[in-house]
């Protein structure tokens, strides 16, 4: 029994609740109330119901996010049929701004918005003792992270050995870049260095070894970036793997040489490239030294084993589809192991709506509120562009095909650009050399095959990209299976497809004598030599 639950539903499970473990902290003497409730969104609204109802409480906490907000409201609304009096406090980014027209938040009893670490607790506070706050939206100002109880005790065992252990050595953003929720969280506060470390400690001690930095820009100080990673260099043990937001333009000398003694596996830096085109970033509001950014990306390509993941956006405002495909053109020419792309979503309080009129932005009204159409960019080319993000995750990404993708493009005939998409930009002597418009013949034709973008088996995978490079590119059938065999290798499979053994009779499986590559899945297909795990 409970008098507060504090719950969400997490996008999957490897992801734990850290706000929620900031507000179970932060509770003081109710501590012992209160009880932490995980879900993921694959559960059925009226389980979750079930188990939070099994606790008995007085009080429920949801932390709503864009990706959760659908289930969560059936989730309040079955517990509000079910207990009219139970009193639902619903918090995080997707209830914080425009609450008002939000049918979950008119579901729920009160809403917090801004960061609740403090005021949950003093709301939870007068609800028990009987007092009616005075208001039902409830502003909730940045605390500095002084000011609170850091949450990492409340990491438990299974913590610990299967999920991602968030921490944070700052919040906030200095950046102004209209699409981001971060760029209304200014100044950035930063956690007092010695008792972050100390928990940093306390946490490696306990076993932990995947660790997601989510300070937007981890590098800002480069005094406590530096220190941090020197801290986590001096302990580091094989397995662990740290992941960090980096402003990509910022990585100076020292801080270089830092980065280059982790061994290869350890570190993950996430880049927010967004966009490689200058008009468009003045637009919303994006400061970037692209020259600097280039620069930055090859030194870690060439000279570190951090692994890069780079972020692209499609749709933003006065950029076409030309001019994304030649930044993804340049973003690939840089070589990161990962690029994201994202397409644009209209994140609630954010002012990327003032463009709306001047650039025909037209959003789903829907969670997670992607964009629809640009003037720049029609329906029909938006869904295209939305094909392209999932195949390229799925072939690009995730580390299944790191030597048979760039036979998509390496070589490329111009045959393989696809109608509607040509471009002065690249000029036509380039056109097969452009990865952007190889790789979206690739997805059209994908597209016209399966007719949809999740749900195929890797195996199926592997064999239409067999038929389209060989039967539509004229690829060599001998390279080709040899390149999808080493691929399929790097996972620690032995067994050869039976499409690709007439051509590979002569090819051995690798030896089982392999390198261990110290790293999440993902990652060690993409850094792993084939046949290496």
């Amino acid at each position: 029994m409970s008098d507060i639950v504090l719950s969400t539903l997490n996008a999957r499970y490897i992801h734990a609740a850290f706000g929620l473990r900031y507000l179970l902290a932060n509770l003081g003497e109710l501590q012992p109330r209160a009880c932490l409730l995980e879900f993921d969104i694959s559960r059925r609204p009226v389980e979750i119901a079930e188990k939070v109802l099994a606790r008995e409480p007085k009080i429920v906490g949801f932390g709503v996010y864009i990706w959760n907000a659908t289930q969560t409201w059936e989730v309040v609304a079955i517990l509000k049929r079910l207990r009219p009096e139970l009193i639902v406090i619903l918090g995080g980014p997707e209830v914080s701004f425009e609450v008002e027209e939000q049918p979950l938040a008119q579901t729920a009893d009160y809403v917090i918005t801004g960061e609740a670490d403090l005021k949950f607790a003093e709301v939870c506070r007068q609800l028990l003792s009987g007092e009616q706050p005075s208001a039902r939206i409830i502003p909730a100002h940045p605390p500095e992270l002084a000011q609170l109880v850091l949450p990492y005790e409340l990491y438990d065992e299974e913590d610990i050995a299967h999920r991602v252990i968030y921490v944070e050595a700052s919040r906030g953003c200095p950046f102004c870049c209209e699409f981001c929720l971060s760029s209304l969280d200014i100044p950035v506060r930063t956690a007092p260095l010695a008792a972050f470390l100390e928990h940093l400690q306390r946490l490696l001690d306990r076993g932990a070894r995947q660790f997601k930095f989510v300070d937007r820009t981890f590098n800002l100080s480069l005094k406590t970036s530096g220190a941090i990673l020197d801290f986590l260099l001096q302990r580091y043990r094989p397995g662990h793997f740290f992941h960090f937001e980096m402003i990509p333009d910022r990585l100076p000398g020292p801080f270089r040489e830092s980065i280059a003694r982790f061994p290869p596996g350890a570190l993950q830096f996430e880049v927010g490239v967004q966009t490689f085109n200058p008009g468009v970033a003045a637009l919303i509001q994006r400061r970037q030294n692209y020259e600097r950014l280039e620069e930055n990306l090859r030194f870690l390509r060439r000279n570190t084993g951090v692994y890069v993941h780079a972020d692209l956006i499609a749709g933003l405002p006065g950029e076409d589809v030309a001019s994304f495909g030649a930044g993804f053109d340049r973003l690939v020419g840089l070589g990161p192991q990962e690029i994201q792309v994202g397409i644009l979503k209209r994140l609630r309080g954010t002012p990327i709506v003032r463009h709306d009129a001047e650039w025909g932005m037209v959003y789903s009204p829907l969670p997670p509120y992607e964009i629809l159409r640009t003037r720049l960019i029609g329906f029909e080319q938006m869904r295209r562009l939305r094909r392209f993000a999932r195949y390229w995750d799925l072939v690009g990404n995730s580390g299944n095909f790191v030597k048979t993708a760039p036979l998509l493009w390496n070589d490329a005939s111009p045959r393989s650009v696809p109608e509607g998409l040509t471009s002065e930009a690249h000029g036509q002597g380039a056109l097969g050399r452009s990865p952007f418009r190889a790789f979206m013949g690739w997805s059209d034709w994908l597209y016209g095959r399966v007719g949809r973008t999740d749900g195929i088996a890797l195996g199926r995978l592997m064999e239409l990209l067999f038929e389209y490079l060989t039967a539509e590119l004229k690829r060599d059938a001998q390279s080709v299976a040899q390149a999808i065999w080493r691929d399929y290798q790097r996972g620690g499979r032995r067994d050869k497809p039976s499409f690709l053994r007439q051509y590979l009779a002569a090819e051995p499986a690798l030896g089982a004598d392999r390198i261990k590559v110290r790293a999440p899945k993902r990652q060690r297909r993409h850094l792993a030599p084939e046949g290496c795990d």
